[in-house]
């Protein structure tokens, strides 16, 4: 068995990529740990990088199509995960989640429909509705118990007259894992209000140890038959770069209008890369992902505890899934705008700021993205504690 490295420090910057060459552009100094986009900094694993070195020996890099053995892996890594059953008409590949949410939207609503999403929530959820002339309707979380549990009273009343749900299953931020009853009672209001519920699970694969995910599709009759689902690599194998994502629809009348819209406007075709890097990944990767998710498992507890130590007045949603963790600053007496220049311009710390994700509601919280070796959290806790103890 190879052992993986997660504690190596790669270099990153001057590569083009987002979390680390964008950080002059939206923070304002590139001198900070970036702790923000959700990609990892661990190397991307050997078996998808030597896949995509391999089809580079062939001179040609022409249009592709998705290979036979791509849709077996995705077809075999969703039976054995989660639980579906999928055949080759149900998938459609396209070239990531975010837009395919769009391609929904446009797809499925027209301009002042209301599409409802649960808050604090990935900020394109908010963004994408609103952009496209729809009209957004917000149902907040709760915390119950360090987590967040789903306003059901509040869901089942702001959701009559929505035409479509936008699901964070795991829930982004802080990787709520939904139970399968809650699931069902999401399910069931949806379908009493006639709602299409569109479920992101980006982060499915990234369960910690001792959660385990349920695919919405799965939970019953109802729910397989009234929602698209979206799945990918990206998150799971590090491989965002790459535009890989899936699309599985059960109901043959939601496929047909989805996949051939799709197919109609040519906006789902993938690159030759996107292919064989999520082949490799989901047909090579059981092994890698095993030890990633107990080194995961590992970062969550350094957050707790170093937090525990450094600073107890934070109040941290530690992560069931994924990488991102949700932090707490209202325990201090400090304006939006001062945490964000505290974290920024002292602590040197590239984090979500809060507000993204909901409006003025969390605007003394943050996402932190822990997806890096171990040290690099202690580091990040102690200088945001030396910042709040020099004031």
């Amino acid at each position: 068995m190879k052992h993986y490295n997660f504690d190596e420090t790669l270099e990153r910057h001057n590569t083009d990529c987002v979390k680390y060459d964008m950080m002059s552009q939206l923070y304002g100094r590139e001198d900070l740990i970036p702790m923000w986009v959700a990609d990892m900094d661990f190397r991307s694993p050997d078996f998808v990088m030597d896949a995509i070195k391999q089809r580079c020996n062939h001179d040609v890099l022409g249009y592709g199509i998705p290979p036979e053995d791509y849709n077996k892996a995705i077809i075999n890594w969703l039976a054995k995960h989660y639980d579906i059953s999928a055949n080759r008409d149900e998938l459609h590949f396209i070239p990531g989640i975010v837009a395919g949410i769009a391609y929904v939207l446009l797809c499925f609503t027209n301009p002042g429909d209301k599409v409802i999403v649960t808050t604090p929530v990935y900020p394109p959820f908010l963004n994408l509705p609103k952009e496209s002339g729809r009209e957004l309707v917000c149902s907040p979380l709760k915390k119950t118990d360090g987590r967040f549990s789903i306003d059901f009273d509040d869901f089942e009343q702001k959701s009559k007259g929505c035409k479509l749900f936008i699901l964070s299953n795991p829930h982004n931020p802080a990787g709520t894992v939904w139970s399968k009853q809650d699931l069902c009672r999401l399910a069931e209001i949806c379908h009493i209000n006639n709602i299409l519920v569109v479920a992101d699970e980006i982060h499915a694969d990234l369960t910690l140890p001792g959660h385990r995910h349920t695919s919405f599709s799965t939970v019953n009759e109802i729910a397989k038959a009234e929602s698209i689902t979206f799945m990918a690599p990206s998150k799971t194998f590090n491989i965002a770069g790459l535009g890989s994502s899936t699309c599985y629809i059960a109901n043959p009348e939601l496929r047909k209008q989805f996949f051939g819209w799709l197919d109609h406007l040519g906006v789902a075709g993938g690159n030759i890369f996107a292919f064989t890097g999520a082949q490799a990944a989901f047909s090579q990767g059981e092994e890698w992902l095993d030890q990633l998710l107990h080194y995961l498992k590992g970062n969550v507890e350094t957050l707790k505890n170093t937090l525990g130590e450094k600073l107890p007045d934070v109040k941290v949603m530690l992560p069931e899934a994924s990488y991102l963790a949700w932090l707490d600053f209202s325990a201090y007496s400090l304006s939006h705008q001062e945490l964000n220049n505290l974290i920024i311009n002292k602590a040197r710390i590239a984090l979500n700021d809060g507000t993204t994700f909901g409006g003025i509601a969390y605007e003394k919280h943050f996402r932190m993205n822990i997806g890096c070796p171990r040290r690099t959290i202690i580091e990040a806790v102690e200088r945001i504690a030396t910042a709040l103890h020099s004031l």
